[in-house]
C-alpha cells in the first residue's frame, strides 16, 4: 500500500491515479495522521474486470485476438505430433507475439 502526504498527492495526482487504476491503494496522510484511502472502484466483479486488473498489474496479458469456442474446440481436437517439443512450441508462440 502506497503512502502519500496531502501536498505530495496534490503535486502528483495523475501518477497516483495511475497507480490506483492498476489496483494499488494509496493512504493519504495529513501531518502523519492517516485521513483517507484511495482505491479502485470495482464496477461489477465480472471476470473481465478481474482479468483487466491482473493485466494492469502485469500478472497476465490480454489476448491479441478473440477466439470463438469453435476455434478452441478445433485446436484442442487436433493433438500435436509426437515429435513436437512443448518448449519449442512455447518459445515459437512467444516469439510470434512480439
Amino acid at each position: 500500500m502506497e503512502k502519500a502526504t496531502v501536498s505530495r498527492l496534490k503535486d502528483n495526482l495523475s501518477a497516483y491515479l495511475r497507480k490506483v487504476r492498476s489496483g494499488h491503494a494509496v493512504v493519504i496522510y495529513d501531518r502523519n495522521v492517516p485521513i483517507a484511502r484511495l482505491e479502485r472502484i470495482e464496477s461489477s466483479g465480472r471476470s473481465s474486470d478481474r482479468l483487466a486488473l491482473l493485466a494492469a498489474q502485469g500478472i497476465t496479458r490480454m489476448p491479441v485476438a478473440r477466439r470463438t469456442a469453435a476455434d478452441l474446440r478445433k485446436t484442442l481436437a487436433s493433438p500435436l505430433p509426437a515429435s513436437t517439443r512443448i518448449l519449442d512450441e512455447l518459445l515459437k508462440d512467444r516469439a510470434d507475439d512480439k
